[in-house]
């Protein structure tokens, strides 16, 4: 780390959208390389990263100063240098690296004494409407403390409301040291017993963390073979060795549950990262993985922007998962960002599921990774037996979507007072809401996309853009009045039927548009996990790794939705996403079945999730895509140019096509232009470009070098996307 003395030239890297250094005077004291400063720009005060000595060429005397040096612990160099790979691999501007690297608010508040608020023991003398949505408020966020903004922002009510709550003890107001370090996490606190088969595969994993040295393990287990448990064990692992943990989920909504696990393990909470959490402890967060007062923190795909002190071990959970993926603002796959980051600062990733990415299978395959298989559930716990229903032989009218056999396994589990779980991976009412009259389909205005009908809402919604307008009496094209019709199942409209069919029965839809909150979702699934539910419609949200001990029926409507489309990788989630959410019965005593609805009985996907004959699916999947040269065995990226105008990125994206010259050169390939699956969002006509090469190709060079040859207008925008994961 180097150190400038006063008035020397510095380069500092700012979140401000410029494609270079930008050169400073250090200010009165000097600073350090990877110092968080506050320097002038134009009329504004912008934050900056102190990166490397300043490149000079410039009068001196027209050089600005540094403003301050934020009180923020410097960046380290290894998260330098991350970054920095981070953008070469994703061709993303180096500021926009910064930003992620710093969403942290008040990053350069002094660390003085706070005023925090939390719940309190009294009770109003009267009861409105605005005081509810504050005590609901803090009721949520589960005792979590809050400054008197935050709380009245997130109440959505006027900071008098929240202080006429403090003089009735209501709300408490406490001074409180900003930014403590979270409690201390103890490895030896509360172990368990693991079964032989456990403890074989948590073993060398804890030998590959006490060893300081990168290496990363795939974590294959089937669903309920206590996968958690086993990476728990790495985890104390690292905390014993003094260094700090990450754990990435999918979903916020998981996070309740393994909270609470760890707290049973370990004696204490971690620290928290994710949309979920109060901006308060989110500054609380960042400062202490960089001071080293977080030795375990769990979180969404974001917290590998973290700025750990010394990061040992990542565990990504559920890694096939496409939330992992970042699709809008700096394209990444965190996934793949952790074995970076952890390549780089000597630590070990576990890449954890039951039904792992081709991706990481190859790299197993091809010992670039370790692999550990756990085969049975734990305890008395088996798999479910799986079957097709073949929807050919079933008799059931057009609007009827649960068939008459899936119907009577749903009523033995109600008279054995067990819970059955409906699956539809669609939201919403309806997928297309269509005039019986004209034949014309609601479609947004935004958008190429039909609007779903939210029959909960009352509104039709774009599933896109997320504009919503009224359910209309009266079609907008020809005005015929009562002639609207729902085509197609949503959950809702899963629900309706179920509803209908067993009018006895408590039903909970589990659908993540359907709740306010992160933490109101988490509070809804302790509660199905409970028993107070009899049968729980659900989207993907109850594929990802929920526990629900009375469930013993899985019935999946519409198994065969996922095989449609031209996605590369629509078999390998439809395969995923099957066995995911199979894997949700029969995780305790009672053994579990699941149904499987399908018009393609024979589908050579279906036949594989029926077998469960996982290794001979991947290892033919991965022979077509070997065969067909694409990702993991190709390169691919896609650019998507998006403007206005339409005539506009067609005739860049056929200049882009013509002039290939440094994509020959490595010998890829450019598909296009052709118009993007949905070809208009919020109002931007879509192009889209791909290119192919080989594995070993330099894609992320000859891409940059391609795109620097073209100029566009302010309107149009370009997206580069370097190992795509969806294609829309």
């Amino acid at each position: 780390m180097s150190f400038f003395d006063e008035g020397a030239l510095v380069g500092v890297l700012t979140t401000q959208p410029l494609d270079r250094l930008l050169d400073y005077k250090a200010p009165e004291g000097g600073c350090h390389t990877g110092a968080f400063v506050e320097v002038p720009l134009g009329p504004r005060k912008v934050l900056g990263v102190v990166w490397d000595k300043g490149q000079g060429g410039y009068d001196p005397a027209k050089v600005r100063s540094v403003i301050r040096v934020l009180d923020a612990p410097p960046m380290r160099q290894e998260m330098q240098a991350f970054l920095t790979r981070a953008a070469e691999y994703t061709i993303t501007p180096m500021p926009a690296m910064l930003r992620l690297a710093t969403r942290s608010p008040g990053l350069g508040d002094p660390p003085s004494m706070r005023r925090v608020y939390r719940a309190g023991q009294g009770e109003p003398d009267r009861h409105t409407a605005a005081r509810a949505r504050v005590m609901d408020t803090l009721a949520e966020y589960g005792g979590l403390a809050f400054t008197l903004g935050e709380l009245a922002e997130l109440a959505g009510v006027s900071t008098s409301v929240v202080k006429g709550l403090v003089k009735q003890g209501v709300v408490a107001e406490e001074d409180s040291p900003r930014d403590l370090p979270f409690p201390v996490l103890d490895p030896g606190h509360g172990g368990v017993d693991l079964t032989p088969e456990q403890q074989a595969a948590a073993d060398p994993i804890r030998a590959a963390v006490a060893s300081g040295d990168y290496g990363t393990t795939l974590l294959k287990g089937v669903t309920g073979s206590g996968k958690t448990e086993v990476y728990l064990e790495a985890v104390a692992e690292c905390l014993a060795k003094g260094r700090q943990a990450l754990v990435l989920l999918p979903e916020i909504a998981l996070t309740a549950e393994f909270l609470t696990r760890v707290e049973k393990r370990f004696g204490a909470r971690p620290a928290e990262w994710h949309s979920g959490v109060t901006m308060t402890e989110r500054r609380r967060t960042w400062k202490m993985t960089a001071e080293g007062g977080a030795s375990l923190v769990v979180g969404a795909r974001s917290a590998l922007f973290l700025p750990y002190r010394d990061l040992g071990l990542v565990v990504v959970d559920e890694e096939h998962d496409t939330s992992y993926k970042q699709e809008d603002g700096v394209f990444y796959n965190a996934r793949d960002m952790a074995v970076l980051r952890a390549s780089i600062c000597g630590a070990h990733v576990i890449l954890a599921s039951a039904t792992p990415s081709l991706e990481s299978w190859a790299n197993a395959e091809a010992g670039k990774y370790s692999r550990v298989t756990l085969a049975a559930r734990f305890g008395a716990a088996q798999m479910p037996d799986m079957r097709a229903i073949d929807m050919r032989d079933e008799t059931l009218p057009s609007s009827r979507w649960i068939s008459p056999s899936l119907q009577r396994a749903v009523t033995q589990r109600l008279e054995r007072a067990e819970q059955s779980l409906l699956f539809i991976n669609r939201r919403g009412y309806a997928p297309i809401t269509l005039c019986r009259a004209c034949g014309h389909q609601i479609g947004c205005e935004n958008c190429d996309a039909r609007m779903v009908e939210h029959r909960f809402l009352k509104r039709l919604v774009c599933h896109q853009c997320g504009e919503t307008k009224p359910m209309p009496e009266a079609c907008p094209s020809c005005e015929a009045k009562d002639r609207l019709a729902p085509v197609g199942p949503g959950v809702e409209r899963l629900a309706e039927e179920t509803a209908a069919l067993f009018p006895e029965a408590r039903i909970a839809v589990l659908s993540s548009d359907l709740y306010g909150s992160a933490r109101a979702l988490k509070e809804h699934i302790l509660k199905i996990a409970e028993g107070q539910a009899d049968i729980i419609i659900g989207t993907q949200l109850v594929a990802k790794g929920h526990n629900f001990p009375l469930l013993t029926l899985v019935g999946v409507i519409d198994a065969d939705l996922g095989l449609q489309g031209s996605d590369l990788r629509a078999a390998e989630r439809t395969f995923q996403l099957m066995r995911q959410v199979a894997g949700r019965a029969g995780r305790a005593e009672k053994t579990g079945t699941a149904l499987l609805q399908t018009y393609q009985p024979d589908h050579p996907v279906i036949r594989a999730i029926l077998s469960g004959d996982e290794d001979g699916f991947w290892r033919a999947e991965a022979a077509e895509r070997q065969h067909a040269g694409v990702p993991p065995y190709g390169r691919m990226a896609g650019i998507v140019l998006s403007s206005p105008n339409v005539q506009e990125v067609f005739d860049l994206g056929t200049r882009m096509a013509r002039k290939d010259g440094p994509l020959r050169q490595i010998g890829a390939q450019v598909f296009g232009p052709a118009p993007a699956p949905i070809a208009r969002i919020r109002g931007r006509h879509r192009v889209r470009l791909l290119v192919k090469a080989d594995k070993g190709a330099p894609v992320q060079d000859a891409v940059s070098r391609w795109i620097a040859q073209f100029k566009w207008p302010a309107t149009l925008r370009v997206s580069i996307d370097i190992d795509p994961q969806s294609f829309y």
